[in-house]
């Protein structure tokens, strides 16, 4: 078991954290009008995967904006904003926001993708939802990146994310 932070106290996340150069677990997801997607939908693309506890936080928010702006930017690679929030929620703060680069996607119905991407956050207030973490994910499903936000108030590198989508996937 892991330890992150929030607001300096301990918190459990439990499960298996991706790390560069294994395959990228398996995942189902809901977007946003309710279709359940897996990494088989985006097959061919780079993808990265923004994991938040919920949209409705001032620093998932702030990383959602950042990432949008960003993803204009990148060739053939999808953002997928990911949350334990309902897809409604999400779809209303992208809409409000114009939002329109990144893909939001619920564990509402797979909440099993927290132990597999080993974010489930398992003690504190925020049990039951996702630490923040980035990990970046090459055409052939391959982790890139994987970077688990040591404290869950703090944005993730962007940085050093997208510097991964320039560099050779690891064999």
């Amino acid at each position: 078991m892991r330890q992150v932070t929030r607001a300096g106290t301990p918190v459990d996340v439990a499960g298996d954290f991706p790390e560069v150069g294994q395959a990228a677990p398996a995942l189902t997801l809901t977007n946003t009008d309710m279709v359940d997607v897996t990494l088989a939908d985006f097959a061919g693309q780079r993808k990265v995967l923004n994991i938040i506890p919920s949209i409705d936080t001032p620093t998932c928010a702030t990383s959602t904006r950042r990432f949008n702006e960003l993803a204009s930017q990148l060739d053939n690679t999808v953002v997928l904003v990911v949350s334990a929030d309902l897809p409604f929620a999400a779809k209303r703060f992208c809409g409000a926001e114009g939002l329109d680069s990144v893909e939001t996607l619920s564990t509402f119905r797979y909440p099993e993708f927290h132990q597999a991407w080993g974010v489930d956050l398992c003690s504190g207030p925020m049990s039951g939802l996702c630490a923040r973490a980035v990990v970046v994910v090459d055409e052939n499903d391959r982790v890139i990146h994987a970077e688990l936000v040591p404290e869950i108030k703090q944005e993730p590198d962007y940085e050093v994310a997208l510097m991964s989508l320039s560099q050779e996937a690891p064999a």
